[in-house]
C-alpha cells in the first residue's frame, strides 16, 4: 500500500508500506478521503534536520470505512463510515475524560506527525478515536470536518454568534472560510478579510456579506464604516500573523468578543488600551473534543451548510507532490486526497 511522507524542505515521497494489522482495541480504516490542512505545511516546509530521523505518514484529517477490527472492539463494526479524532492521550486524566485527548495532562500523540496519519491507503488507529459519520455527509466533507472545518465551527460557537451579530473573520484559508460559512449559518452578518483574490471569491460563495481585500484597503476602517463607527460584535483571526491579530482586536467594538485560532508567532498588545479599556472578551480556541467532532458534522448536515463548495481540489495519493505544491501557494480552498 502507499503512504505520503514529508522528507524536508518542501519535498515528499509516496512510499510503499506494509498493510497494518489491528491489535486489541484497534481498527484498520480503508481510507476514503484525507484532507490537506494548513498545519501540514509547517512540517512540509521543515528542513530534514528538524523533521528528525523518524518519518511518519502525513495527514491528520482521516475519513474512511472500518476494514478490520481487533480484539475487544465493540464500538465500531466492519463497514462503518467514520471520521478519526486524530489524537490519543492517557484516557484517564480530566481532559481525556471529557474527550479532549489533545489536551491530555500526561502525554498526547498527534496522528500525522507523531504517528502515521491519513495519507495512506489503510490507517491503523484506536477504535476509541473513531466517530460515526452522518449518512448524508460525504467522505471528503467528513475529512474537512475532522480538523480544519470542525476547528472553525467550535471557534464560532465559542463566540456565541447569533443573528444580531456582525462577525469579522480575518484570513480566508480553509479554516477562516469555514468560520465565514458557519457564521453565516448561525445568522450573523459576516465580513471576510484576506489579501488573496481566490480566497475572497470563495468566501463570497460560502456566504460572506462583505469581503475586504486588506492588500488594498484598511480592514478596520471599513469594518467601522459598516458598523456605525463601533466595530464588529465579534472577530476571529485564522492567520496567526501578529499584525492581523492586532487588527482583529482593534476591529472589535467595546464589549466585543475576539477569538484567536491561527497558530504560531508572538503578538504584543497594549493591554490597557486595546483590551481592558474596551472590556473585550478574548478566546483561544483549539480544535474540538470527540463529541465536538460529531456535533460539527451533524450541524453541517442538519443546517444544509454548503461544505462541499469549500473543497476546490481533489487528488489521488500519487499526485501528492502536485497537491502540496499548489496548496503551499495559498490560492486554494480545501484540497483532499480521495479514494474511489
Amino acid at each position: 500500500m502507499r503512504g505520503v511522507v514529508f522528507t524536508g524542505d518542501r519535498n515528499l515521497e509516496v512510499r510503499e508500506l506494509g498493510k497494518p494489522e489491528p491489535g486489541p482495541g484497534d481498527v484498520v480504516l480503508k481510507m476514503m478521503a484525507s484532507g490537506l490542512c494548513g498545519s501540514d505545511l509547517t512540517r512540509y516546509r521543515m528542513s530534514s534536520d528538524r523533521l528528525g530521523p523518524t518519518l511518519f505518514v502525513a495527514g491528520h484529517e482521516p475519513c474512511g470505512v472500518v476494514a478490520e477490527v481487533g480484539a475487544n472492539v465493540d464500538s465500531v463494526r466492519v463497514g462503518d463510515r467514520v471520521m478519526m479524532h486524530h489524537y490519543t492521550g492517557c484516557d484517564k486524566c480530566s481532559m481525556c475524560r471529557i474527550g479532549y485527548t489533545q489536551m491530555c495532562l500526561v502525554q498526547n500523540t498527534v496522528y500525522g506527525s507523531a504517528a502515521d496519519g491519513g495519507h495512506q491507503d489503510y490507517l491503523l488507529c484506536p477504535a476509541s478515536t473513531c466517530v460515526p459519520m452522518p449518512d448524508a455527509l460525504s467522505f471528503e466533507e467528513g475529512a474537512a470536518v475532522a480538523c480544519g472545518t470542525g476547528t472553525a465551527f467550535h471557534a464560532v460557537k465559542r463566540l456565541g454568534i447569533s443573528g444580531v451579530d456582525t462577525l469579522a473573520v480575518f484570513g480566508q484559508g480553509p479554516v477562516g472560510v469555514s468560520a465565514t460559512m458557519f457564521g453565516k449559518a448561525m445568522g450573523a452578518r459576516v465580513i471576510a478579510v484576506d489579501v488573496i483574490p481566490e480566497r475572497l471569491a470563495l468566501s463570497e460563495d460560502l456566504g460572506a456579506d462583505v469581503v475586504i481585500d486588506a492588500s488594498k484597503d484598511d480592514a478596520e476602517t471599513i469594518i467601522r464604516e459598516l458598523t456605525d463607527g463601533e466595530g464588529a460584535d465579534a472577530t476571529l483571526d485564522a492567520t496567526g500573523i501578529p499584525d492581523v491579530r492586532i487588527n482583529a482586536v482593534d476591529s472589535a467594538r467595546y464589549w466585543g468578543r475576539v477569538c484567536f485560532v491561527g497558530e504560531g508567532n508572538t503578538t504584543t498588545f497594549d493591554v490597557s488600551a486595546q483590551i481592558i479599556h474596551k472590556q473585550l472578551t478574548i478566546y483561544g480556541s483549539w480544535t474540538f473534543s470527540l463529541s465536538g467532532l460529531a456535533e460539527a458534522a451533524n450541524f453541517v448536515v442538519n443546517r444544509n451548510v454548503p461544505l462541499k463548495n469549500l473543497i476546490t481540489h481533489r487528488y489521488d495519493l500519487d499526485q501528492a507532490d502536485a497537491a502540496y505544491k499548489l496548496f503551499d501557494t495559498g490560492r486554494t480552498g480545501k484540497p483532499v486526497f480521495i479514494w474511489e
